[in-house]
């Protein structure tokens, strides 16, 4: 469904029982929440889930220009004021990590229990000038000069080579996403840093993490070392998109993590 939220009507979905605890999953850049479909169906049957496409993502509206995390997380603020939702537990992936991150710090009020998947959760000079090729390209030659290349950095080798049928899925996630949304939200996640307060976080945090997601296992273990309090766990095996990797190693991190 389309709820109108931050100037934008943002694409949703819901499953699970009215009155039963809310958990949010948010998505990463070039991915749509179809992406969250094994999630869905372990966690509906306790959980009111709600997963939604981030702006310029899926069937939500992407406006021209360069975007900011700031706008992103009050474009999930705006969808939990419509959908009246006064407090959820929050998962993101990648870009949808640092929404997490960034709406734990800033409106913790708002949270129980914050998942942050392989997420950084903050931007260098060097990842920056990445974005702005990518967005260049983006530009030039359209999202299918994208596709190859993003599969090749989000997923380990011995995954591509095996081909499983997410691997196509996701290949069609990053085709369809407009360029507008890429653009936008590439520009976010070249200037962002959520890294440096994370120690000011109150909420009970999950730092989860493909074991073969580049640099950013190192990234995260120095957020959880941070952030007293909080939980690391590497998924073996799985890459950027964890969640699809690894989905029952996923489910199970972050089931133990819900019920403690």
């Amino acid at each position: 469904m389309q709820v109108k939220s931050n100037g934008i009507a943002i694409n949703c979905r819901i499953d699970g029982s009215e009155g039963a605890p809310w958990l949010i999953w948010s998505n990463s850049l070039a991915t749509d929440l179809d992406a969250w479909e094994r999630q869905v169906q372990e966690f509906k049957s306790e959980f009111r889930v709600l997963r939604y496409d981030q702006r310029g993502h899926g069937a939500t509206e992407a406006p021209a220009g360069r975007y900011s995390f700031e706008t992103l997380i009050a474009d999930a603020l705006g969808l939990m004021d419509a959908l009246a939702i006064s407090k959820a537990h929050f998962a993101g992936l990648s870009m949808g990590g640092a929404t997490a991150l960034g709406l734990a710090e800033k409106h913790p009020e708002r949270l129980d229990r914050v998942i942050v998947c392989d997420s950084g959760c903050q931007s260098t000079p060097a990842s920056a000038q990445q974005w702005e090729e990518r967005i260049a390209i983006a530009q030039k030659q359209g999202m299918e000069a994208l596709v190859e290349p993003t599969i090749t950095r989000w997923f380990p080798p011995d995954v591509i080579k095996a081909n499983p049928p997410y691997l196509d899925q996701v290949r069609n996630m990053i085709r369809s996403t407009p360029v507008n949304g890429f653009v936008g939200c590439a520009a976010a996640l070249a200037d962002h840093n959520y890294a440096d307060a994370v120690a000011t976080v109150r909420r009970p945090v999950l730092f989860l993490v493909g074991e073969k997601d580049g640099a950013t296992p190192a990234a995260m273990r120095k957020l959880n070392q941070a952030l007293r309090g909080s939980r690391y766990a590497e998924l073996a095996g799985a890459g950027h998109i964890s969640n699809l990797d690894q989905p029952e190693a996923f489910n199970r991190t972050v089931r133990a993590f819900l019920q403690g």
